[in-house]
């Protein structure tokens, strides 16, 4: 995570673009390091399509023209946060040995559904 003084120096002002890439990226280290159990595959297929697109959905929202758009954009990083929290909680109970990094990683993801919801509220409408 890239923290950098904001243009006033009073509040630090966090990369997401980076903090969001960086969760999908420990999301696919973790997929990777996992068996491919019968219960794995669809956890592992789940919890890599909600973990990179928080990242890949905030490219969007960071392009978007207009407030409407931004906001559901934004909306959608949110929810795939809070989806990858999910998969996280059931890929710690497939696989006890991984608990310790999934919560490490839910953290994050939560952190970040928390951050959108701010974001979302200060466009106006509470995602």
């Amino acid at each position: 995570m890239t923290n950098t003084a904001s243009a006033t120096g009073d509040r630090p002002k966090y990369d997401l673009k980076e903090r969001t890439a960086r969760l999908g990226e420990r999301v696919i280290q973790l997929a990777g390091k996992l068996p491919q159990t019968p219960v794995n595959k669809p956890l592992v297929s789940q919890i890599v399509r909600a973990g990179t697109s928080v990242g890949a959905n905030y490219m969007e929202a960071d392009g978007t023209d207009s407030t409407p758009d931004f906001r559901y954009k934004i909306a959608l990083c949110r929810k795939e946060a809070k989806e990858t929290m999910h998969w996280l909680r059931m890929l710690a109970i497939a696989n006890p040995q991984t608990a310790e990094g999934c919560r490490e990683l839910w953290r994050e993801a939560h952190e970040l559904s928390l951050i959108f919801s701010t974001i979302a509220a200060r466009c106006g409408k509470r995602a």
